[in-house]
This record gives structure tokens, C-alpha cells and sequence, in this order.
């Protein structure tokens, strides 16, 4: 969450700082800010809203130095405000500071600070970085950021400016992302690899405790002790296309639209010699085999994939596996041995709470697997081996393609298990395989026709909650569902399975409560069509995701929308899309904004 731009050059960085935080706003905010060296002095314009009240604020004439900061924040200490957006400033107000991440020690520093005399104009841990590099500035800006940085405890993406040294800026992080290049105009720096695309595709991730010193022809890189040292150099590949509608009314649509590319680029090459491949994965196929417990880790939409990869693990593996929220699993101690593998995933590969869990998981001696969208993503780096899954950039905040990206990648490592374990033939995988792969076309053949999702949708009109059931993954594809529709429509929804209606859920119904099942033909389709007749009798309106060609569905539903016949195993990819349709059409029709729902961002990161 958050998100953080810079610039230092030869041309103006006013409008290139705009442009990075609207580039920016898909990871969610509540207000926006720069700080441009202009003349002898800082130039400091800060907004509550969205980056476009920033954008009409900023005069012709103003903020029309080389050199700058800029920030998107969403709040965790202090209100959304004005007073408490970034950048923030020391009090001579020449050195001028962003920050994503939270300072936990804040309050103990602060104190200190006020002791010494600082005075204070917001209520953010972030001022606390301002009044520490006061404090140690000594005419040099990299030592001052070093001295402050050893004193603050938390995770800090920090990008600084100071009067007195024109034209620089010093960056750190500790568990927040930053990444750096080096453009024709000058020298990039931001939280996001989208924000510095137009200008340059090769970029430097830096790591945890590391510096950069920025001036408009170079960028130099020190470790925490202050010892030069050239870094790695990551090549983006990527169109910037991506961060464009297409053509589409939002991202939302437009990238539900891109998920049968998604599913055919994250398989491509995965199969070599009718076996499963997955070379970045460093542990061998005896190591594998010895593997003997698996926990799936993840958050929010990662972790609704974890619940439908427990299944096809167990059964084509048959090793246990526990889906874990991540937010948790470090806390309460779990079984871990050399012979555990910890699957996290991660859209993003920077969710602080996956990552603080999979480095205790290391310490723990268990083998990691990463599953991530992002490209040399700390999750990525501190993974034994990576599945990539291809989605590209995904700019709306609720996840789509990168969901359907992840089943397909754990899909795929449910089948590696499988043939390590000796429990799927070779015939067996490369039916799977072809089938996994249909799914792509299945997609497609979805998208052609959205009528009868709309038409469903607008039973929604006036409605404040819904349930959303199923059994077997069915159960595991609705958690999905209904998270989609809160994050974007507003209504409340909870999952249920479709036999626990009775233990408690059923006590809600009354005539016109909806109901939306996930109700293809599987081995527990008899039993759920039960549970859906007794909803019915209880006033309850079904909204049916059935298998094409099933017309006893008609009996206990009002409406029904369908998909192709597949597999059971990889229903929860192509039913999965046209809930993510009819939350999306939901959210339309009530006027929200599905790229950006309130209060919600793309990344999380911070605990």
C-alpha cells in the first residue's frame, strides 16, 4: 500500500512525479503529495483524495525544480488529512522525506525528538524520519539517512531530499519495496516498476539495509556499513500496454478479458518429455519426494487459491496440506520440520505478512515455494524455487487474472507432487495437463456472452447480503466469489459450505435473500442441489453457476448461468469468471468504482 516516486534530472520534475503517482493510485490511498526543490527552498503541495485534486492544485509556476519526492499514503497512524499526507518536512523544513511502511518505535523516538526541541506538525510515524536526519545531518545527506535509519524499527521504504545538497536523493528500504533506474532525462526512483516503465526497462530492486544516492546522471549503491557496490540489473519485459484500458470501460473488465492469456502463458513450457517442468525450483526431485507436509500461505484472494489447491495436492499427492492465513501462521507456532514445504503466495511477492511468515518457516528448516505475479519480488528471492504467474501488471485492485494465475500455478505443482510421489502415471499427467489447458479456451467461450450474468445482477438492486455455497471446491471457489462482491460492491457476502446452511446459516433466510451457488456437475452435485431446494423453500433466490446442458438446475434455481463442462478439479478456474462478472456488473450498477474500492489497496505491505 502506499506508493513513492522520485525524480532527479535535467527537465522539470513536476509532471514526471504526477504521472508516477497516477501510475501509482491502483495500489490504493487516501490522499497525495510532492516536494520539488524550487529555487533556495522546498516546494511542498499536499492533497487529501485522489491524485487529480493533487494535480489541480500544482500551478503553472509552481514546484519547477529538477529534483523531487512524491507520495500516494494510506493511513494507518494518523487520519486521512492534509496535515498527515506526505511528504513531510523537518523543521527548518529543508529536508524533505516520503515513507511506505510503519516506524513501530515511532512513539519512543518521537519523544526524544521533542525533547531535543523538534516540533511536530502531523500525527505519522513518517515525521519521526524527517526530525531523525535533522538531527544527524552533518553536510552529508547518505550519512544522515544511515543514522536515522539504524534508529527506527519496522519496515521503511524511504526516498530523501535536502536543500543543501541539490539535485540528490538518498533511498533505503528494510521490507518495503523500492526499485531504481536510470533514464535519458535523469534518475528514477519508485515503490512500483509501472511508475518508471516510460523511461527506462532496466532497473535495480534494491534489498533490504541498502542505500542509493540519486543525482541526474548517475545513481550509486552502498551497503549498510557504506561500502560502494554494483548492483544486479533487471531487464522488464513487459508492454506498457498494460497500464492502459484498451479500450475496456476499466481495468477490472479489461483484465478479466486477459485470463485465457494468463492461463495459456503460465503453462507454457511446463511440460517437457510428458513431464511436469518447473526449473526454477532448486530442490531436487528426491528432496521432493521426501516432502511430507505442505501449509499454503496466503492473504485475502492468495489464500482462497491455497483452499482449492489443498484439494488437488491431497489427492494427486497425497500429502496433508493445511492453508493457512499468513497473517497467523507465525504466530501460532506450527509443526515444521526439514521435511515441510511452505507454499506462499503472493500477487504482489511484497505482502508483509507472507513474508514475515516464510522467513520464520526458513529459520524452521522448511523448504519455501513461491507463487507470485511479480518479477524479482521479495518473494521470489527468498524462495527455494518460483512459479511466475504471467499475469503481467494487474492494476485493479480486486485480483483477477492474478487469482486464475495462481490456481493454474498450484495446479501445476499439485501435478509435479503428484508424479514425484509416484501417484500420477505418465498418462495421467498429460490428460491433466490437456485438460488444464483447455481451460483457456473455456474462458473465452465464457466472456462471449455476459448476458445472463448481467440479468442476474440486477437482483441485486436494494439488496444489502448474500450467501454464496457450494460444496467441495465449489465451497473453496465461493469464498472467492463473495469476496468479490464486497470488495467492489459494498454489499456484504459471506461463503458458505452448502451443508452447514443447516448449523446456522439458513436462520437468515427470508423470501428474496440471494443466494449464489457454484452447482456444476460433480460427485456432490445430488447433495447440493438438496441443500439449494431447502434454501428455495425458505424464500430464498438462487443464482445458479451450472454445468452447459443441465436443466434439473432450472428446478430449485431463478437464474442460471453457465459454463462449459470440465473436470471437477479445474471448475474453480472457469467458474470462477463469471463470479467475477457478476460482482463486477453488481458493482456498476450501484455506481462504485471497481478499480479502486474505498479503503482497500493492491499491497499490502505492512502488517
Amino acid at each position: 500500500m502506499c506508493g513513492i516516486v522520485g525524480f532527479t534530472g535535467h527537465v522539470d520534475a513536476k509532471d514526471i512525479l504526477l504521472d508516477g503517482l497516477k501510475r501509482l493510485e491502483y495500489r490504493g490511498y487516501d490522499s497525495a503529495g510532492i516536494a520539488v526543490e524550487d529555487d533556495s527552498r522546498i516546494n511542498v503541495i499536499r492533497r487529501v483524495g485522489k491524485v487529480s485534486e493533487l494535480v489541480s492544485s500544482v500551478g503553472e509556476n509552481d514546484c519547477l525544480g529538477g529534483c523531487g519526492i512524491g507520495h500516494t499514503r494510506w493511513a494507518t497512524h494518523g487520519a486521512p488529512s492534509e496535515r498527515n499526507a506526505h511528504p513531510h518536512t523537518s523543521c527548518a523544513e529543508d529536508i524533505a522525506v516520503v515513507h511506505n511502511g510503519i516506524i513501530e518505535n515511532y512513539l519512543e523516538l518521537r519523544e526524544v525528538l521533542e525533547g531535543r526541541g523538534h516540533t511536530f506538525t502531523s500525527d505519522t510515524d513518517t515525521e519521526v524520519a524527517a526530525h531523525l536526519i535533522e538531527e544527524a545531518y552533518k553536510g552529508d545527506l547518505l550519512d544522515a539517512v544511515r543514522s536515522a535509519a539504524s534508529q527506527m524499527i519496522g519496515a521503511y521504504g524511504l526516498a530523501v531530499m535536502c536543500i543543501h545538497e541539490p539535485g540528490k536523493i538518498v533511498v533505503t528500504r528494510k521490507d518495503s519495496p523500492i526499485v531504481l533506474g536510470q533514464g535519458e532525462k535523469g534518475a528514477y526512483v519508485a515503490s512500483d516498476i509501472i511508475a518508471l516503465i516510460d523511461a527506462t526497462r532496466d532497473v535495480v530492486v534494491l534489498e533490504d539495509n541498502e542505500f542509493a544516492v540519486m543525482t541526474p546522471d548517475s545513481i550509486e549503491y552502498y551497503d549498510r556499513i557504506g561500502n560502494a557496490f554494483e548492483p544486479e540489473i533487471t531487464h522488464i519485459d513487459w508492454d506498457v500496454d498494460v497500464a492502459e484500458k484498451g479500450g475496456y470501460p476499466d481495468f477490472m473488465l479489461k483484465e478479466i478479458h486477459e485470463q485465457p492469456r494468463v492461463v495459456r502463458d503460465t503453462l507454457a513450457g511446463r511440460m517437457s518429455g510428458n513431464e511436469i517442468v518447473i526449473d526454477e525450483l532448486t530442490l531436487s526431485r528426491k528432496e521432493l519426494n521426501y516432502v511430507d507436509r505442505v501449509y499454503i500461505i496466503g492473504c485475502g484472494t492468495s489464500y482462497h487459491a491455497g483452499l482449492i489447491a489443498k484439494n488437488l495436492i491431497e489427492a494427486w499427492a497425497r500429502i496433508p496440506t493445511e492453508v493457512e492465513v499468513a497473517s497467523e501462521f507465525r504466530y501460532r507456532n506450527p509443526i515444521i520440520t526439514p521435511t515441510t514445504m511452505v507454499v506462499a503466495v503472493s500477487q504482489s511477492g511484497e505482502t508483509a505478512d507472507t513474508l514475515a511468515a516464510i522467513r520464520d518457516a526458513r529459520v524452521k528448516g522448511a523448504k519455501v515455494f513461491g507463487i507470485t505475479n511479480v518479477l524479482g519480488s521479495p518473494v521470489a528471492r527468498e524462495s527455494d524455487g518460483v512459479i511466475y504467474t504471467k499475469a503481467n501488471k494487474e492494476i485493479a485492485v480486486a485480483s483477477t487474472k492474478s487469482f486464475i494465475g495462481q490456481v493454474v500455478s498450484l495446479t501445476l505443482l499439485a501435478m509435479l507432487l503428484g508424479r514425484v510421489k509416484g501417484k500420477l502415471t505418465l498418462p495421467q499427467t498429460r490428460m491433466l495437463f490437456s485438460e488444464l489447458a483447455d481451460t483457456a479456451e473455456q474462458i473465452e467461450y465464457i466472456l462471449q456472452d455476459t448476458s445472463a450474468i448481467d440479468e442476474a445482477a440486477k437482483y441485486f438492486e436494494g439488496r444489502t447480503s448474500a450467501l454464496y455455497i457450494g460444496r467441495g471446491l465449489g465451497e473453496a471457489t465461493c469464498y472467492e466469489g463473495a469476496l468479490k462482491l464486497k470488495e467492489i460492491s459494498y454489499i456484504h457476502a459471506e461463503a458458505y459450505a452448502a451443508g452447514e446452511m443447516k448449523h446456522g446459516p439458513i436462520a437468515l433466510l427470508e423470501d428474496g435473500f440471494p443466494i449464489v451457488a457454484v452447482a456444476t456437475k460433480s460427485p456432490t452435485y445430488d447433495k447440493t442441489i438438496s441443500n439449494l431446494a431447502e434454501s428455495k423453500t425458505r424464500g430464498a433466490t438462487i443464482i445458479a453457476i451450472a454445468t452447459e446442458g443441465d436443466e434439473e438446475i432450472k428446478k430449485v434455481a431463478d437464474y442460471v448461468i453457465y459454463i462449459p463442462r470440465v473436470r471437477d478439479s479445474f471448475m474453480p478456474i472457469t467458474a470462477s469468471v463469471p463470479l467475477q462478472l457478476l460482482a463486477r456488473s453488481v458493482a456498476v450498477a450501484r455506481g462504485c468504482d471497481v478499480d479502486q474500492p474505498r479503503n482497500l489497496a493492491k499491497s499490502v505491505t505492512v502488517e
